[in-house]
């Protein structure tokens, strides 16, 4: 059985991609040539999409805090008591 040469990069859903298996080989290689172009690689294992290597911009990433400002809104009064009064150390 002859095997097949398949091209080193591959085309994974319109971006370039390599086998997990490749990329493991020149793991070092692959991360120099994306921080120097700036192209993405999508990682595969058997054919399918698992990671994405990109190039880490430096304040890319959201503040940790307020990062979720304006996504709660707050209804009624939160501090109010919800129900009948009651007291721990009474009998019921």
């Amino acid at each position: 059985m002859r095997k097949r040469n398949r091209p080193l990069i591959e085309t994974v859903h319109g971006q370039r991609g390599i086998s997990a298996a490749k990329f493991n080989a020149h793991c070092l290689a692959w991360m120099d040539e994306v921080e120097r172009t700036g192209r993405a690689l999508v990682v595969t294992k058997h054919g399918r999409p698992v990671a994405r290597l990109t190039t880490a911009a430096a304040g890319s990433a959201p503040p940790l805090f307020g990062r979720m400002r304006g996504s709660i809104t707050v209804r009624g009064d939160l501090v109010a008591p919800i129900g009948p009064d009651w007291r721990v150390d009474e009998d019921l």
